[in-house]
C-alpha cells in the first residue's frame, strides 16, 4: 500500500472505526476525559492530573516525559503515546506487563514473555522485557514516575527491568515516547522511553480483582490487590500491595502443539503436509520430527546406536526400503526380531540412509509449558510532607517492591554412552566402535576409551525455576528558590536478589555410575563416591526411558546459583525561567546525576566446573561500573499569536564520564510551529547512546555446545567450495569427515577486548491535523522516524566466526580465526570463542499513523481511533562485509501493524470493541538463496484478533466483562527449519498462543 493510500485509509479508520482510546498524541480536551470516565472526574487519584492526564507541579505546571522543562501544554517537538488503566482493563490485559508487550505500545514487534520459558534471554527464564521498535531491551528506557526502574532478574545477563516488578494497582497511565532521549535520560533511551505513572491523592481504600480464564481451561491468571491513600493539610501517602498468579499453559492443552509437524508442501502449490515425512507407524504426518533442524523441537528416544552394519544382515523397520543394501547405524527394540546379526532389534537409519523413521516423539513433550506459570507478589508506597520551609520544601520518598517465583517445565533427552568393554553391554556389543572416542565431559565412564554403542533415551520433564525479589527505595526533597526557580535533590538505592534452580543430570555422577563391576547377580560402581548407584543394564527399558528412580535419584540434583544486582542513584536538578521573550518566558533545566551498579552472578559449583550434562555451564559473573553526568535543557517560546499560532524552540544536552569506557555527549535539538490552532508541524534530531551493560562487560566464561552438524568441515567432499575445502584439509579433515562430537560455543564478556559505548542518530519530523467541527472532534498525525545504530555491541556466532574464519582466502592470518581451536586428530573437536564486540550497524525508518475522532451519539458519546505503524526499512549488519538485507516484510517483521478500537459510553456505561492487526509477512525469496525452495511454507497471512467488553463505572463500584481473541483465532502455520517455532507456529509474542479468554474486573472504594 502506498503512503498516500495508507493516510486516507488510517484517516476514514478514525472516522469510521475506532480509536486507540488511550492514544493522546495530540492533546486530550476536558469532554474527552469525561466521556472515557462514564462517570464524575472528580474522583480522588485524579486531583493532581491536568486534562490530558499528565502530572501536575504545585502551580499547575506538568512535566511530559521527553522532557524535564515545567509546562502548561502537553505539546512537544515528540509524539507521545498516552495509556490509562482504565483503558488496559477495558481491553482485558491483567497486568502492566501484557499491557507494554502489546501491539499498541510495541508496534507489533518482538517480546520476551513468558512463552520465552526454554530460551535465553536477558534476566532470565521468567523475566517479561520491553523493547520498543524492535530495537532490543537494553536501547529501550524505563521509567517509574519518571525516575529510572533497575533491572532485576536472574543469571549471567540481567540488565533490563523486568516488567513482573511494576505494580499494576497503583499505574494510572503509561507515557511512551517512542524516540531517543540519551540528552534528557542518558543511555539506552535510543529506541524511546516508557514512563510508568502511579496514582497519588489517594482518600481511602480500594480493592480490586481481575481473572482471564481461557477457553482451553488451563493458563488462567487471577490478580487481587488494595489501593490504599490519605491525604492530609501538609501530608499524603499512597500505597498499594496486589498479588497475581498465572498458571501454566502446557502444549497439550492447545491443538496446534500437540502434533509439531514439518508442515511441508511436496511440491510448490501442493498442500500443507504433503511433504512432511510420513511415519509409517501412523500413516500421517510425523509428530514432532528432529531432522528438520530448528523449529523442529522432537527427542531421539528409544534407539540405539551402534556401529555399521550391513542392511542386509539386520532386520529392516517399516518405512526403510526392502532390500536395503546400505548400511544401518540407528536401531530400534523390536522383540518380534529373532533372525539376523542384532535379534531383537530392526534398523531405523543410518549411512545413506534417513534417520528419520526412528522415534522421535514422547508423550512428555507435550507436559512443556507453552505458557510458563508465574506467581507474583507487588507492594508500593510513597508519601510526601510539607516542611513550610526552604522554600516551602516538600519530602518525598518511594518504596517497590516485588517478588517473583517462576518456573518452566521443559523436556530432555539423555543420551548414555557405553564404553568398549562395559558390562553394561551385552556380550555381543561389547567390542564394536560407535565414536572414536568419547571427550571428556560426555556421559561417558572412561573419557579417550571408544564408544561401543550409544543409548538415545527420554529423560521426560525437567524444572528450572526462580525466585526473584526486587526492592528500590528512593526520595528526596524540592522547593522553591528566588526568581521562580525549583529545586530537586533525590537518590534511590536497588536491590535485585534471585535464586534459580535447574533440576539437571551431574556429568561426574553418571561417569561414576557407567563405570561399574559385577557384583553378586548385578553390577556396582567400580570406583563408588558417596551412595554411588550403577547405572542400569541396556535393555528395552532403558531404551524406552523407564529407569530405576534410585540411579535417577543418584545422578541428577537440583542445581542453583544466585544473582545480585544493586544499582545507587543520586540526582540533583534546577529548573526555572531565565528571562521573558514575548511569546513566554524562556525555560531551563541544569542538573547532575551519579549512577552506581553493580553485579554478582554465582552459578553454582557444578555448573562453573563444567559437570551438568548437555546444559551449559557458566562461571562467575562479577563486575561494576559507574557514571558521572551534567544535563541541561533549553525551551524558547518563539512566537505565540503573532502572525502565527505558535512557535516553540527546545534542545537538550548531556556529557557522561564512565569510569568503564570514558566520556560521550549527546544533544537533542527540536520544536514545534503551528501556522493555525488545528495544524501544527513538529520535528526533532538527536543523537543518543548506549553504554555496555555489566553483563556485555564481565559476563563470565560460559559454555555451551551446537551440533555435530554445524561444524563448518562436516560433510567435507570434493564438491565443498575450494577455499573452505583447502582450508579444512590445512586443519588436517579428511574427505568424508562426520562430526561426531558436538562444537562446544565458549562465551565470554568484552570488557578485556575494550567495549565502548553504542552511538544513534535519532530524528522524527510529523504534523498534527486537529480541525474543528461542529459534530465532533477529529484529531490526525503522522510522524517519520529515522534511527542509525553505530558502533553496535553484538555477539558473533558460532556459524558467522566460522565462516569468516574458513570461507577465508587467508585462513590462519585472519583475525576471525584466534576465536577457532581445533583438535588434531579425530575426531576433530571445534571450540569457539564468542564475545561481546562494537561491530554491528541498524538502521530503522518508519511512519507512525494515529487517528482519533469523538462526538455525542444518541444517548451517548462515541469514540474512535486508530494506530497504525509503516516500517520503512529495518536492517541489522554484523560486519562490515556482510549484505545488507531488509527485514521489513519479513516474519517476525511486519511492514504494517495497528490497534484500532470503538467506544461508546451512556452514563455509567460503557461498550469497547477492539482490533488488533499484524499484516501478512513473506520470508520465501528471502531464504530461497539459503536453500529453502517452494516447499517450504514460509509467510504468514494478516492475523487480527478481536475483543470485546462491557464496563459499569460507579462513583463506588467497577465492573467490566468481555473476551480477548473473540474469535479463537490460532496463530499461523510455517515450515520447519529456518525460525523457531511454538508447535507449528512461529515464536512471536505478536500472534496468541492461549486462545480466547473471557474476563472479570471488579473494583470497589470505601
Amino acid at each position: 500500500m502506498k503512503t498516500r493510500e495508507l493516510l486516507c485509509a488510517t484517516a476514514l479508520y478514525g472516522v469510521l472505526l475506532v480509536p486507540l482510546a488511550a492514544q493522546a498524541q495530540v492533546p486530550v480536551t476536558p469532554s474527552e476525559t469525561d466521556a472515557k470516565a462514564g462517570t464524575d472526574t472528580k474522583q480522588t487519584d485524579d486531583a493532581d492530573l491536568n486534562a490530558d492526564g499528565t502530572s501536575k507541579s504545585k502551580d499547575g505546571d506538568i512535566v511530559v516525559t521527553g522532557s524535564r522543562i515545567r509546562r502548561n501544554r502537553f505539546d512537544l517537538a515528540d509524539p507521545i503515546t498516552v495509556i490509562s488503566n482504565t483503558e488496559r482493563t477495558e481491553a482485558g490485559f491483567n497486568t502492566s506487563t501484557s499491557l507494554l508487550q502489546s501491539t499498541g505500545v510495541t508496534n507489533g514487534t518482538a517480546q520476551i514473555n513468558n512463552a520465552y520459558g526454554g530460551y535465553v534471554t536477558n534476566g532470565g527464564p521468567g523475566a517479561n522485557t520491553l523493547s520498543l521498535r524492535g530495537l532490543g531491551t537494553s536501547r529501550s528506557l524505563v521509567l517509574l514516575n519518571g525516575r529510572r526502574l533497575a533491572p532485576s532478574g536472574s543469571r549471567g545477563t540481567v540488565g533490563s527491568v523486568d516488567l513482573n516488578s511494576l505494580p499494576t494497582a497503583m499505574v494510572d497511565r503509561v507515557e511512551v515516547l517512542n524516540a531517543g532521549a540519551s540528552s534528557v535520560y542518558g543511555s539506552d533511551a535510543i529506541a524511546g522511553v516508557v514512563n510508568v505513572i502511579t496514582r497519588n491523592n489517594i482518600n481511602g481504600i480500594e480493592l480490586s480483582g481481575q481473572v482471564n480464564v481461557p477457553e482451553v481451561g488451563a493458563g488462567v491468571e487471577k490478580r487481587l490487590a488494595a489501593v490504599f491513600g490519605h491525604t492530609g493539610d501538609r501530608f499524603s501517602i499512597n500505597g498499594s500491595a496486589e498479588y497475581y498468579r498465572r498458571d501454566q499453559l502446557s502444549f497439550s492443552d492447545r491443538d496446534f502443539t500437540q502434533c509439531q509437524t514439518d508442515y511441508r508442501r511436496s511440491a510448490a502449490g501442493g498442500e500443507p503436509g504433503s511433504g512432511d515425512f510420513i511415519d509409517p507407524r501412523t500413516g500421517q504426518s510425523k509428530c514432532y520430527g528432529i531432522a528438520a533442524g530448528t523449529g523442529a523441537s522432537g527427542v531421539t528416544i528409544n534407539t540405539l546406536g551402534l556401529p555399521n552394519r550391513a542392511g542386509t544382515t539386520v532386520a529392516l523397520a517399516p518405512g526403510v526400503p526392502a532390500n536395503y543394501s546400505g548400511v544401518c547405524n540407528r536401531f530400534r527394540p523390536n522383540t518380534a526380531v529373532t533372525t539376523g546379526t542384532l535379534p531383537g532389534y530392526e534398523c531405523v537409519g543410518g549411512g545413506t540412509l534417513s534417520t528419520d523413521i526412528r522415534d522421535t516423539f514422547a508423550p512428555s513433550l507435550l507436559s512443556q509449558a507453552l505458557i510458563s506459570p508465574t506467581e507474583n507478589y507487588n507492594g508500593f508506597l510513597n508519601g510526601t510532607y510539607e516542611l513550610g520551609a526552604l522554600g516551602d520544601a516538600e519530602v518525598y520518598a518511594e518504596l517497590v517492591a516485588s517478588r517473583r517465583k517462576s518456573d518452566q517445565i521443559g523436556n530432555r533427552q539423555l543420551s548414555i554412552d557405553y564404553n568398549q568393554g562395559s558390562l553394561l553391554l551385552p556380550a555381543n556389543l561389547r567390542g564394536g566402535t560407535f565414536l572414536a572416542y568419547s571427550a571428556t565431559g560426555t556421559t561417558t565412564a572412561q573419557p579417550g576409551v571408544p564408544v561401543a554403542a550409544r543409548a538415545f533415551t527420554n529423560f521426560g520433564t525437567y524444572n528450572n525455576y526462580q525466585t526473584v525479589d526486587f526492592v528500590k527505595f528512593g526520595g528526596g526533597i524540592r522547593g522553591k528558590l528566588p526568581g521562580d526557580w525549583r529545586y530537586d535533590f533525590y537518590a534511590s538505592k536497588a536491590w535485585s536478589d534471585s535464586s534459580y534452580t535447574s533440576d539437571l543430570v551431574l556429568t561426574n555422577r553418571l561417569q561414576q555410575s557407567l563405570d561399574v563391576v559385577a557384583s553378586g547377580s548385578g553390577f556396582a560402581c567400580r570406583n563408588p563416591v558417596g551412595n554411588c548407584v550403577a547405572a542400569p543394564a541396556l535393555s528395552n527399558n532403558v531404551l524406552a526411558g523407564v529407569f530405576p528412580q534410585n540411579w535417577i535419584d543418584y545422578i541428577s540434583a537440583p542445581v542453583t546459583g544466585t544473582t545480585k544486582f544493586r544499582e545507587t542513584v543520586y540526582n540533583a536538578s534546577f529548573d526555572g525561567p531565565l528571562f521573558t521573550l514575548p511569546a513566554g518566558p524562556v525555560q531551563a533545566v541544569v542538573g547532575f546525576e551519579r549512577r552506581e551498579y553493580s553485579i554478582n552472578d554465582t552459578p553454582s559449583e557444578d555448573s562453573q566446573n563444567n559437570n551438568v550434562y548437555n546444559f551449559s555451564s557458566s562461571t562467575v559473573t562479577r563486575g561494576s561500573d559507574s557514571v558521572n553526568e551534567v544535563f541541561g535543557e533549553l525551551e524558547v517560546p518563539v512566537l505565540r499569536d503573532m502572525v502565527i499560532h505558535d512557535l516553540t524552540l527546545n534542545a537538550s544536552g548531556r556529557y557522561t564520564d564512565y569510569a568503564s569506557y570514558g566520556s560521550q555527549e549527546t544533544y537533542k535539538v527540536g520544536g514545534s510551529l503551528s501556522p493555525t490552532r488545528w495544524l501544527t508541524f513538529r520535528g526533532s534530531y538527536g543523537t543518543s547512546f548506549r553504554a555496555p551493560q555489566l553483563f556485555e562487560q564481565f559476563l563470565g566464561a560460559t559454555t555451551g555446545f551446537g551440533a555435530a552438524s554445524t561444524d563448518i568441515c562436516n560433510n567435507l567432499s570434493a564438491t565443498t567450495s575450494p577455499v573452505r575445502l583447502a582450508n579444512c584439509q590445512a586443519d588436517g579433515i579428511p574427505l568424508g569427515f562426520q562430526a561426531t562430537n558436538s562444537v562446544t560455543i565458549q562465551q565470554r564478556g568484552g570488557a578485556e577486548s575494550g567495549l565502548s559505548a553504542e552511538t544513534s542518530t535519532n530524528w522524527g519530523a510529523g504534523a498534527v491535523l486537529k480541525p474543528k467541527f461542529s459534530f465532533g472532534d477529529f484529531s490526525f498525525a503522522a510522524d517519520y522516524f529515522d534511527i542509525k545504530v553505530d558502533n553496535g555491541i553484538s555477539q558473533l556466532s558460532s556459524a558467522t566466526i566460522q565462516s569468516q574464519c574458513y570461507d577465508s582466502p587467508q585462513f590462519r592470518q585472519n583475525a576471525v580465526c584466534n576465536f577457532l581451536q581445533r583438535s588434531t586428530t579425530a575426531p576433530y573437536q571445534l571450540t569457539v570463542t564468542t564475545g561481546y564486540v562494537n561491530i554491528s550497524t541498524s538502521i530503522l525508518r518508519g511512519i507512525d499513523y494515529v487517528a482519533r475522532f469523538s462526538a455525542h451519539v444518541g444517548p451517548g458519546d462515541l469514540r474512535l481511533g486508530a494506530q497504525v505503524t509503516q516500517f520503512l526499512k529495518r536492517y541489522t549488519q554484523t560486519l562490515p562485509t556482510d549484505p545488507i538485507i531488509d527485514q521489513v516484510g519479513l516474519l517476525f517483521n511486519p511492514r504494517f501493524t495497528g490497534v484500532f478500537d470503538v467506544n461508546y459510553g451512556v452514563g455509567n456505561f460503557n461498550v469497547r470493541y477492539g482490533l488488533e492487526w499484524t499484516q501478512h509477512t513473506d520470508s520465501t525469496d528471502y531464504l530461497a538463496d539459503f536453500g529453502y525452495d517452494n516447499t517450504y511454507i514460509l509467510k504468514t497471512p494478516d492475523y487480527w484478533l478481536h475483543s470485546l467488553s462491557f464496563n459499569y463505572r460507579a462513583p463506588k463500584f467497577e465492573i467490566g466483562v468481555g473476551a480477548r481473541n473473540l474469535f479463537n483465532k490460532n496463530p499461523p502455520f510455517i515450515s520447519s527449519g529456518a525460525y523457531n517455532r511454538v508447535g507449528n507456529a512461529p515464536l512471536y509474542s505478536g500472534y496468541d498462543f492461549v486462545g480466547r479468554q473471557f474476563f472479570v474486573n471488579v473494583t470497589t472504594k470505601f
